[in-house]
């Protein structure tokens, strides 16, 4: 199995079950690629619901695993849209950010990139500056209360076209955050091709923003080729097929383009049709720089730690492998050099105390 950082081959392998997992627990860790209502926990959806009576998301968190079920990525993205309209204030922004950074921190996430999608709230009635103190507050609150560092991605509801890429630029460039570092899209690249998306990333890119837009989860290789060409892309958000064009793998790890991958994700979403069929084991024996994330964990039952033990298990990984994996994370991060340096020496501390 090759290197996680190099592609190379190495002899290591995964150990024990317990072990692994135990060691991926306490592992410090950095994830680029999560949602922010994605993230919200059952306790917080099921609250939300609660506090605001008629919407089609049971109030009772217990029923939130049949409902968070999905027919297909279309169906996906319906639900989550449902949770979306349980945010109705600033109130509500904030007890979510916080919480999420809560169950951040319970995993020893120590930096995150929440990406953040302002217009789908602010189109909901919450005033756009309101939004925009509800998470910074909550940003700073995580940073002094939890020892979490969030940094806000802003992406593009794709599902809402020019309209919300207009819009989103507008939120993200006139009224910018501190937290801002990066500017996205996601919902559903079937019909939504990437090129038209141009301007706004031009815009955003001027004034400084990184650009990690989705591509290539539900369409072919093309649509990360686009992504990349058209949309100036530094990291890839999913890139799942990407892996069935070696061209592109090897344009991708040529210039050390991250892969921001979600395992169990591709798998709820329909996107990949099993765990033993997921591509990240070709992905990194081309050498690309892949990091695992959790995209909308309780939605897909899941977290970041269970990621990190999937792709221990898929990529046969012992704990200096994990930690090599983890470290990927910080590579591809938009955190300033200082505070790579510090997570990656973090990480190494960590490693050789468990004896990795």
């Amino acid at each position: 199995m090759p290197d996680i950082a190099t592609g190379q081959p190495t002899g290591t392998r995964l150990g024990g079950g317990g072990g692994i997992d135990a060691f991926i627990a306490g592992l410090p860790k950095a994830e680029l690629h999560v949602h922010h209502v994605g993230s919200a926990s059952a306790r917080i959806v099921a609250e939300l619901a609660a506090r605001h009576p008629g919407s089609a998301v049971p109030a009772d968190p217990a029923a939130l695993a049949d409902y968070f079920t999905f027919r297909d990525f279309a169906h996906f993205i319906e639900v989550y849209l449902s949770v979306v309209d349980l945010i109705k204030d600033a109130e509500d922004i904030r007890l979510l950010t916080f919480e999420v950074a809560r169950d951040m921190a319970r995993q020893n996430i120590r930096y995150a990139e929440l990406t953040v999608t302002p217009f789908s709230s602010v189109l909901r009635g919450i005033p756009d500056r309101a939004f925009m103190e509800a998470i910074e507050d909550a940003r700073k609150s995580a940073a002094a209360e939890l020892g979490v560092t969030l940094r806000w991605c802003f992406d593009i509801p794709g599902e809402l076209g020019l309209e919300g890429a207009e819009e989103t630029t507008r939120l993200a460039l006139g009224l910018q955050p501190e937290g801002l570092v990066s500017f996205g899209l996601g919902g559903p690249e079937i019909g939504f091709p990437r090129p038209q998306f141009k301007p706004y990333f031009d815009r955003a890119r001027a004034a400084g923003l990184h650009s990690v837009p989705h591509a290539g989860e539900t369409t072919g290789p093309q649509t990360v080729w686009d992504a990349l060409n058209e949309l100036g892309a530094e990291r890839i958000g999913h890139g799942t097929t990407a892996a069935d064009d070696p061209r592109l793998l090897e344009h991708l790890a040529e210039r050390r383009i991250a892969l921001e991958v979600c395992p169990t994700s591709n798998i709820a979403t329909g996107a990949v049709a099993s765990l033993e069929e997921h591509p990240i084991g070709r992905m990194v024996a081309a050498g690309v720089l892949v990091t695992v994330n959790s995209d909308d964990p309780p939605m897909f039952g899941t977290d970041l730690n269970t990621e990190y033990a999937v792709a221990a298990r898929l990529l046969e990984l012992d704990p200096a492998g994990v930690a090599e994996l983890a470290k990927n994370a910080v590579e591809a991060s938009f955190l300033d050099p200082a505070g790579k340096r510090a997570l990656a020496g973090e990480i190494d501390t960590y490693t050789a105390a468990w004896g990795g």
